[in-house]
């Protein structure tokens, strides 16, 4: 296995002239009809194939307080813990989750990257039910496809305090090769040692700068109407956490040398892409958002907010921290691997490994056993990234989400979405209810259902049109959705 030659760009390419001529007017919308509804929604629920086996899991959303590295904030989670317990079953079980709402505000719980039916999705106002404070809520679905996943609300800034866990659905047909397993996900933190997620937005959408590190707001204004030009995120974080713990308490795994460790790594962060790295190690990418590609050794990898990536490395004898590197913040957060003895290296060490160029998913190759069919789109439709800072605005196809024209399908078409980033910020692009395949159905490249677009960047990916509903496409940056950056799917007869 050769060592990468990474260009910065590669499918995720500059797009300006492009999207100019792709023409602007309509932005690729079709003409509405009416939607299909639960009769159909049943009916691809019917069809999947199950193991027959019923899960049954108990979930609440609480007030709690979690100890970060010596410092108590009060902040929410799903029971008491930060993450949230670990929810594995096989693909095709059934699984039941009853939810309570222990929080004092409305919330929600949506089950990231699993192509589950729509009324179970979890956004209120689109899908399902919000679950009112001393509410409760029970969901019913089967989980379609194996991999990486998580869970969390769809409520407002919710997102950037402690509610998130893992879901790891497993297949049994799992070919990659390993001993042990370790869960990685990576936060920026606010909660209870900053201002709140409220607040920061609060500020945000007065055209302030937010910053919640007590260093001095970010003045975002200037070139472009406001446009911000630095691809740095929105927001300045006291903390940066891997696994609920910051840098001076860093978590740390066990292991022999020799040993070959699966990392699944989730980003649950609300505005902050990271690059990871493990000390005096290379990594090998195994998958992306579930689905396995076509073994790619790197040194770094970057990854956007709500993307997963599956590596294994094979350890060496030491001690090795494992970072996550705020892009554009000057900060990391940080893991062990002990797998000997050794002086553990300190909080500020950074990894020789953080100066390569970092694996984006662009130069991924599908494993051929799921590449989407070859088949030429039915139908092709824009999403066009916009916003600025002074008004903090950011918009899809020149709309925010009270505006929005639903982009439309119908069941077992193609459809491709053109999607082209007109500002000068990255924004992870996720799509409920699928997972489309990069640069076309067919093609070679990554199977996901979240797509980070680089600054004045562009991709265009396919989906098959094979879970009726109406379903949400947002940018999983919490405070650019909450200020617009969300559109909709919708299936039509």
């Amino acid at each position: 296995m050769s060592k990468p030659q990474i260009s910065r760009r590669g499918v995720l390419t500059g797009v300006v002239g492009l999207t100019v001529a792709s023409g602007l007017a309509g932005y690729g919308l079709r003409p509405r009809r009416e939607s299909l509804g639960l009769p159909a929604i049943d009916a691809r629920e019917s069809a999947l194939v199950t193991t027959g086996k019923i899960n049954n899991f108990d979930l609440t959303a609480r007030l709690t307080q979690v100890d970060l590295g010596g410092t108590v904030a009060d902040t929410w989670t799903y029971g008491d813990l930060l993450p949230g317990k670990i929810f594995r079953v096989n693909v095709g079980d059934r699984v039941r989750v009853a939810f309570k709402n222990e929080l004092p505000a409305p919330t929600s719980v949506h089950w990231h990257g699993l192509a589950i039916r729509n009324d179970m999705d979890g956004v209120p106002g689109l899908t399902t039910p919000e679950v009112l404070p001393g509410g409760s809520f029970n969901f019913d679905f089967i989980t379609p496809d194996a991999g990486t996943h998580w869970f969390h609300p769809h409520s407002g800034a919710q997102l950037d305090r402690g509610l998130y866990a893992p879901f790891i659905v497993d297949d049994p047909r799992e070919v990659t090769k390993y001993e042990r397993e370790w869960i990685l996900i990576l936060d920026d933190w606010t909660d209870g040692v900053g201002k709140n997620p409220d607040e920061i937005l609060a500020e945000l959408m007065q055209g302030k700068g937010a910053d919640s590190s007590g260093m001095g707001g970010m003045d975002m204004g200037g070139m472009g109407g406001g446009m911000e030009m630095d691809d740095m995120g929105d927001v300045t974080y006291p903390m940066y956490l891997i696994n609920g713990r910051p840098n001076n308490d860093p978590e740390t795994f066990s292991a022999k040398p020799g040993e070959r460790i699966r990392l699944r790594i989730i980003n649950a962060a609300a505005d902050t892409v990271f690059q990871v790295a493990l000390s005096q190690h290379l990594m090998t990418v195994t998958h992306t958002d579930g689905f396995p590609v076509k073994a790619f050794e790197t040194a770094l990898l970057r990854i956007g907010m709500g993307e997963r990536y599956d590596v294994v490395v094979t350890v060496t004898d030491g001690i090795f921290p494992f970072v996550a590197e705020a892009v554009g913040k000057s900060q990391m957060a940080r893991a062990l691997i002990r797998t000997g003895s050794g002086r553990i290296p300190t909080a500020t060490f950074r990894p020789n490994e953080l100066n390569a160029v970092a694996l984006t998913a662009d130069l991924l190759q599908a494993s051929d056993e799921v590449k989407l069919p070859a088949r030429k789109p039915d139908h092709v439709q824009n999403l066009l990234l916009t916003g600025s800072m002074k008004p903090y605005v950011w918009k899809i196809n020149g709309r925010t989400y009270a505006q929005t024209k639903a982009l439309t399908t119908r069941s077992n078409e193609t459809g491709r979405l053109r999607i082209r980033n007109m500002s000068m910020m990255s924004h992870p692009i996720h799509l409920h209810g699928h997972t489309f395949q990069l640069g076309g159905a067919g093609s070679n490249g990554a199977r996901k259902d979240t797509v980070l677009i680089p600054p004045m960047g562009g991709i265009d990916v396919d989906f098959a049109a094979t879970n009726p509903g109406k379903w949400m496409i947002h940018c999983h940056n919490a405070y650019h959705a909450e200020a617009g950056m969300m559109t909709r799917l919708e299936y039509i007869a």
